[in-house]
């Protein structure tokens, strides 16, 4: 830690017995997993509806499918696509990746697919892995891309026998079989490895490019960012760290999705990387959530304040022990007071000793890198910096560091802090700065302050961005589609409080002259919408106008469309839930 940063660092006084600066690997993801299968060969890595890979076996099929690869010519610096929900195809499939020297590109596998296409062609994937019901948008998109190859998975491919033909009976029978000669199942895939010789184990640094997951960035529609193997492994070791209370073989709820930086990263990286299980499903249904506690008994839980919020909806958690819990924490949005006040009363009515611990972070570092401390959190504090990870507080715009409790533009440095974005370099330069400290900084783009102690507040963001149920929703891109319909002159897309969701979409649009608001125009726009956004994103609500606010340069004035929501102006509308 430099002297410099360490005396304007006064949060390390919080750390207790947590060492202000830890070591890391320079090595790979894989090898941390293999690592892991050394020391605990027979712990369940994963567990899927009941169904364990302990870390023995989950090692040896991280191999195969590595040599799957290799066997279909891919290697160092290739990318690989990853379509995948959390399955432990996925989860193999992403180390296997790694350990031939490739990268695998994380994306949702309920995106539109403009946006399948899009990010297949950024990162020029020569292979896709998805899951099945989303193999008939790749279909039909294959011809515009690179891909040599799309391997598909079903959830029931790993699921115990009786479940799997259950899964079958019920929900696999409308997935279509496509007949395509660039299209294999996993299995078939798999195969692929039984015949081949040769090298497939590619040495990589903590430098190298291991991922690109996506987000916003500060400003406009998803960005690649591209993060390396030191990003995800400091991560695991910082996590691990702060999180002070976890044990190699305890069992987390794995619950975040594998393409989003809290799930990749603290639900199975940070997991498999200290010998945890993750229990991993590719549906998560909060009326089942009493289901999951009380079968597989974890000892963390980590999520998105939705889920918190749902969990206290679910009537038959009422009568669940938890006192098992030895740690949960919320992410991927703020946590409001009032939330974590009926959080942390709910976990001691059903047993717990541990209150709900509030962190912040975002896709440009993987995900968290601030935690309340387990003996010292303050409510409404974000916490404080992980151990080598360092925040100040800048006027925006500007390298001009503020003085505690004074509102400005978050900024944070670290060995999370993501390489740079894809194919964007001047979305990165204007993101990350080296300061005249001599170190770079990453600009988040949200408006915060710290106090005298070093604990963090987050205000708002600086950025025109959505969060609902944890997902990023970039409103010029939903206004990009619904303008495209040919019945649209122009739309306009805000985010409004949802006590469920955080916050919900909504639609202001404007129809083409002489074009009504007639149902079968209305049913149009949405089907539409439908089609081509992905389905968090789609707006739950839309509102026909003859026109929209302006401000004096011409624009469309979202926020006073905002204030209207916030002030209970009453509108027709159409809702959809």
């Amino acid at each position: 830690m430099p002297d410099e940063a360490l005396s304007k660092s006064p949060w390390v006084k919080h750390y207790g017995h947590i060492p202000a600066s830890l070591s890391y690997s320079d090595g790979s993801l894989w090898e941390a997993v293999f690592v892991s299968a050394e020391k605990y060969p027979d712990t369940p890595a994963l567990n899927y509806f009941g169904k364990t890979i302990n870390y023995a076996l989950l090692r040896e099929k991280i191999a195969c499918c590595a040599k799957a690869f290799k066997a279909l010519g891919l290697g160092r610096n290739d990318k690989v696509t990853i379509c995948l929900p959390n399955t432990p195809e996925a989860i193999i499939s992403f180390y296997a990746i790694n350990m031939i020297g490739a990268v695998a590109n994380m994306i949702h596998p309920l995106s539109a697919e403009n946006e399948i296409r899009r990010f297949v062609n950024g990162s020029q994937s020569k292979v896709i892995i998805t899951i099945n019901i989303s193999a008939k948008k790749i279909e039909r998109i294959i011809n515009d891309t690179p891909l040599e190859k799309v391997i598909v998975v079903s959830p029931k491919d790993s699921m115990p026998l009786l479940l799997g033909v259950g899964y079958q009976v019920t929900k696999g029978r409308g997935v279509a079989n496509i007949k395509h000669q660039k299209f294999i199942s996993f299995r078939a895939f798999m195969r692929g490895a039984d015949n081949f010789i040769g090298d497939y184990v590619v040495e990589s640094k903590g430098d190298d490019l291991a991922a690109i997951l996506y987000s916003g960035g500060t400003t406009g529609e998803a960005k690649g960012i591209m993060l390396s193997n030191l990003n995800f492994n400091a991560l695991a070791v910082q996590s691990f760290t702060m999180c002070d209370c976890l044990a190699p073989q305890d069992r987390i709820l794995s619950i975040m999705p594998i393409f989003h930086g809290f799930g990749l990263g603290i639900c199975i990286h940070t997991a498999l990387y200290y010998g945890t299980t993750a229990i991993i499903l590719p549906q998560f249904d909060i009326k089942t959530f009493h289901k999951l506690i009380l079968k597989y008994k974890p000892q963390v839980i980590a999520g998105v304040p939705t889920l918190y919020e749902a969990m206290m909806r679910n009537e038959k958690m009422g009568s669940v022990d938890l006192s098992i819990l030895k740690c949960v924490i919320s992410g991927g949005d703020s946590l409001s007071i009032n939330t974590k006040e009926k959080v942390d009363a709910f976990l001691k009515r059903q047993g717990a000793t541990v209150q709900i611990r509030e962190g912040y972070g975002l896709t440009e570092c993987v995900t968290g890198s601030c935690l309340n401390p387990i003996s010292s959190a303050i409510i409404g504090s974000i916490g404080i910096p992980y151990p080598d990870t360092f925040y100040k507080i800048v006027k925006p715009g500007t390298h001009e560091e503020l003085a505690f409790g004074e509102v400005g533009e978050i900024c944070l440095s670290g060995p999370t802090v993501m390489l740079g974005y894809l194919d964007n370099e001047e979305e990165t330069r204007r993101v990350l700065q080296r300061h005249e400290d001599g170190l770079t900084w990453l600009f988040t783009g949200d408006l915060g302050y710290m106090d005298a102690d070093g604990y963090l507040y987050f205000k708002q963001r600086i950025k025109r961005m959505i969060i609902t149920s944890g997902y990023n929703v970039y409103p010029q891109s939903i206004e990009n589609i619904i303008d495209s319909h040919p019945d649209v002159l122009y739309s306009t897309v805000i985010g409004l409080p949802d006590e469920y969701r955080g916050q919900r979409v909504k639609a202001y649009v404007v129809l083409k002259s002489g074009v009504k608001a007639t149902e079968a125009v209305k049913n149009s726009i949405r089907k539409y919408c439908t089609v081509n956004i992905t389905k968090y994103a789609i707006p739950k609500e839309f509102e026909y106008r003859d026109s929209l606010p302006k401000t004096l340069v011409g624009k469309v004035d979202y926020r006073a469309l905002e204030l209207e929501n916030i002030t209970g102006k009453d509108e027709k509308k159409e809702i959809y839930e």
